[in-house]
């Protein structure tokens, strides 16, 4: 009797373990990172590519190259045809990136390469590009000609509070690779479509605990949704930003009618053309900066302003973060993804020409804050960074 007792006692002990081994198993196979066939699959559902369609991919060789790999088999077989991969590392070009299409790109200068790049449909810019490799500018001044579309897939952006850029380590990539599997992307852009009706015709106030309080109006100007919609056959695209659709996606991003730009923004402490400033306080009139203030560093924001000219003082855009999956975690806060977490706002100065605006010049500064509050005529959208509506 003792030894059935202690026999089913061992058989019950193994099914339990065989139990927690399972689900640790499905757990794992569910949470792997990187998954790179989940990332492919979902790349090539929010481009939805058509038959036909001429795709391009800008890569510096390194830590995506599985990616790049599955997304060459996989493009062919949605009908599309796939053009090759262009390295922006010139000393180190995959042999297997290389495609006719690639060879006869080498050695063109800015304006030859756009010419011949107007025959793209879609480019992707891969994590490790930036807008100043000859390839991602060139195909940007394809977009400027009104042809094509571009995914930013950069896996990068990450801030601390104070908006100075952290690392992107394998924490925030797992964190960055859940928020792009999982967002919910039919809701982010129904609530990124009520919020563009709701401040097309009404003021839009910007206030925090700090002392921000700004509003302004959009008028007719073009808002962007970044909503992760990749296709040919979305909306209507007016500027350039319009035609660069961010993967993670969240945030939208307007340029207001300058003329309406009205009251004081209070930033946190940063840094400007490097040196620390804290406390500081830009009034507007118009949309340009007619009044600084702050308790240390002045003359750096005045240094750093002077340098850009015009833009310097110049108020360039409202953006503000939607997707819930990207918000300020309450846990050691960071700001993910430029700041297209649900209630994040950016109020930017410099050149706004890409968003539709009148500011040219060339300087953009970005500026963070994850404690605004956004009303909208009488209703208020954000409090104190937290969403209310649509959530």
């Amino acid at each position: 009797m003792r030894n059935i007792l202690a026999s089913n006692f061992m058989f019950f002990i193994l099914l339990c373990f065989l139990s927690c081994h399972n689900k640790e198993e499905s757990k794992d196979k569910n949470n792997s990172f990187p998954d790179w066939e989940a990332i492919a699959n979902k790349l090539l559902e929010r481009s939805d590519l058509v038959e036909g369609e001429k795709v391009v991919l800008v890569a510096k060789p390194g830590d995506f190259d599985p990616l790049i790999e599955l997304l060459v088999k996989k493009i062919p077989k949605t009908g599309a045809i796939y053009l090759g991969t262009f390295s922006v590392n010139p000393n180190k070009i995959p042999r297997e990136w290389e495609t006719d299409f690639i060879k006869q790109a080498r050695g063109k200068n800015k304006e030859d390469l756009t010419d011949y790049l107007m025959q793209v449909d879609l480019g992707i810019m891969m994590p490790g590009t930036i807008p100043t490799d000859l390839e991602y500018a060139s195909m940007q001044d394809v977009l400027r000609k009104d042809k094509g579309r571009a995914i930013h897939f950069h896996w990068s952006g990450a801030y601390n509070l104070s908006g100075e850029a952290i690392e992107i380590d394998n924490i925030k990539s797992e964190y960055y690779q859940k928020v792009f599997l999982d967002t919910d992307y039919i809701k982010l852009g129904k609530i990124q479509r009520s919020f563009e009706s709701a401040i097309r015709n009404n003021w839009v106030s910007i206030t925090t605990p700090r002392g921000t309080n700004i509003k302004f109006k959009i008028g007719n100007r073009p808002v962007t949704k970044q909503d992760g919609n990749a296709s040919s056959k979305r909306e209507l695209q007016l500027n350039l930003i319009d035609r660069e659709i961010e993967l993670p996606s969240g945030a939208i991003r307007v340029a207001p009618i300058e003329e309406t730009v009205e009251g004081t923004i209070a930033f946190p402490n940063s840094i400007w053309n490097g040196e620390k400033v804290e406390d500081l306080m830009l009034t507007f009139n118009a949309g340009k900066v007619i009044k600084i203030e702050c308790t240390i560093g002045k003359d750096a924001v005045k240094a750093e302003l002077d340098s850009a000219g015009e833009a310097g003082y110049s108020f360039r855009e409202f953006a503000l973060g939607f997707n819930p999956l990207l918000a300020i975690p309450k846990k050691n806060p960071w700001i993910p993804y430029y700041g297209y977490g649900a209630g994040v706002v950016r109020l930017s100065l410099g050149d706004n020409s890409e968003l539709g605006g009148n500011v040219k010049g060339g300087y953009v500064r970005w500026n963070f804050f994850t404690n605004a509050s956004v009303i909208v005529g009488k209703d208020t959208w954000v409090k104190e960074g937290k969403f209310l509506m649509g959530y």
